[in-house]
């Protein structure tokens, strides 16, 4: 019987060059989900281990762009091959701070690796060798740059940065970019990955992706154009968040809502936003494709009841009539505004919408390539008349119905806010009449963020 010595990893010609990069500076631009981190943290370890059989320490900082992430490269990266290594290490999971989580392995030797979230202060708070995972989408990428250069000036130190592009305007692309400056530069788009035996079907990436910009930023690795996008990648992902978009987070503060009405190809989608301060955190969003008038209503239904609801602004433009109508009927026309998407209000939506991205008052979910496609789709155009308007390709993912949706949402909070103070009266006779026609004997109580108002379960409004 003969046995075959295979390797206990395989490692593909892209990622042996890069493992076998002994630069003290290198810089890597991989496909997504070809193996960037898994790569890194191979060599990381192989370098920890190279000094410990020599009776030295190295020390070593993953720099992530999330406490989500870090964890990911220590877990499924670090601890992976030291396991398969069958070397001996101490688990450690500490406050670096009072906001940020550090994960870190020990080697018997004295070797350490520490995963953490990266910011400038994080940065600037030890001396070791560093990784840079996905640096393109770090929040303050220059900011980081500038206190972390300086930690890694002593001889012998080394700095890895890897990312797939995120447009033009961060550090990274300056970095990857560059010329004659000291650094080695490695780039493997999908293209180069199956074709150094990478297990991917290109064309059923290509279908699925459903969108070219993504398709061309995350897989062939192309720096867009971003000069007419409303809405750059950088500006996108600075607002990232991973407590966003999850309504356990939701703390009882009022609440503002943007409507974007479909029912055919493109989303119908409902944007909650919960003001925390000066800050408009995201708690829910609702996308549906191809249903009812009826399912929209209802799922509005279930954001009044779930979320204390100031404000909701819903496009009123075509087939919006009816729902505004409605949900002004149910929820009160203090509370509901319907917004005609007209060349100047569209603009105004955009600007107002952009400015809050800009100030970085808003926080969108992080890591949802389908969000932030759809936010990047949106672009200004100027006509022949110099009309300024605002244009997005429609394809399988929408009609930059989110973004719409997003800028509704920020316009509602936008809005003079005011309280009513009221006292029951009573149920007026007529309306009990009503109520008794209906075959009713509950009044469904309904919390509008101004008080608590009673309506009919099949007559809505107010009294």
């Amino acid at each position: 019987m003969t046995v075959k010595n295979e390797p206990a990893l395989k490692l593909y010609d892209y990622q042996k060059q890069w493992v076998n990069d002994t630069s003290r500076f290198a810089i890597a631009m991989f496909s997504r989900q070809c193996g960037k981190t898994f790569t890194s943290t191979l060599q990381i370890v192989l370098d920890c281990l190279r000094a410990e059989a020599q009776g030295k320490r190295a020390r070593w900082v993953i720099l992530s762009r999330g406490e989500r992430q870090a964890r990911e490269a220590m877990n499924e990266g670090v601890k992976v091959h030291l396991r398969a290594m069958s070397a001996g290490f101490k688990e450690l999971d500490y406050d670096w701070d009072a906001n940020i989580r550090a994960l870190e392995v020990e080697l018997p030797g004295g070797s350490k690796i520490t995963a953490l979230p990266a910011n400038p202060d994080t940065a600037r708070g030890f001396s070791a060798s560093v990784l840079l995972d996905e640096f393109a989408f770090h929040q303050d990428s220059r900011a980081i740059w500038k206190a972390l250069f300086p930690v890694i000036s002593k001889p012998g130190l080394k700095l890895r940065v890897i990312s797939t592009p995120n447009g033009k305007g961060n550090k990274f692309y300056e970095l990857m970019t560059g010329k004659d400056d000291g650094w080695s530069r490695h780039v493997a788009d999908i293209y180069q990955c199956v074709n150094d035996g990478l297990p991917r079907n290109i064309e059923e990436l290509r279908k699925g992706a459903g969108d070219d910009d993504l398709w061309a930023q995350e897989f062939e690795l192309k720096w867009l154009d971003e000069a007419s996008s409303w809405l750059d990648f950088d500006l996108i992902t600075s607002v990232e968040d991973e407590k966003a978009g999850v309504p356990e987070h939701y703390t009882g503060n009022p609440c503002f809502v943007g409507v974007d009405i479909a029912t055919r190809n493109d989303l119908f989608v409902i944007w909650v936003i919960e003001q925390v301060g000066d800050v408009l955190w995201t708690r829910e969003i609702i996308e549906r494709k191809r249903i009812s008038f009826a399912e929209q209503d209802l799922l509005l239904d279930g954001v009044f009841r779930r979320y204390r609801i100031i404000r909701i602004c819903m496009d009123q433009t075509g087939m919006g009539e009816k729902p505004v109508e409605d949900a002004k009927r149910r929820y009160g026309e203090m509370v509901v505004e319907g917004v005609l998407f007209t060349a100047p209000n569209k603009l105004t939506l955009a600007t107002q919408g952009k400015q809050a991205f800009q100030d970085r008052k808003i926080r969108i979910p992080a890591g949802n390539n389908a969000l932030r496609a759809d936010l990047h789709k949106l672009k200004k155009v100027t006509g022949a008349t110099g009309q300024p308007r605002f244009v997005a390709d429609s394809d399988s993912n929408g009609h930059a119905d989110r973004t719409w949706a997003a800028f509704l949402a920020i316009n509602a909070a936008s809005q003079d806010r005011y309280e009513i103070e009221y006292q029951s009266l009573g149920y007026r006779d007529s309306y009990r009449s009503l109520n008794q026609y209906s075959g009713s004997s509950e009044l469904e109580t309904t919390d509008t963020g101004f008080g608590t108002v009673r309506g009919g379960n099949d007559f809505g409004g107010f009294i």
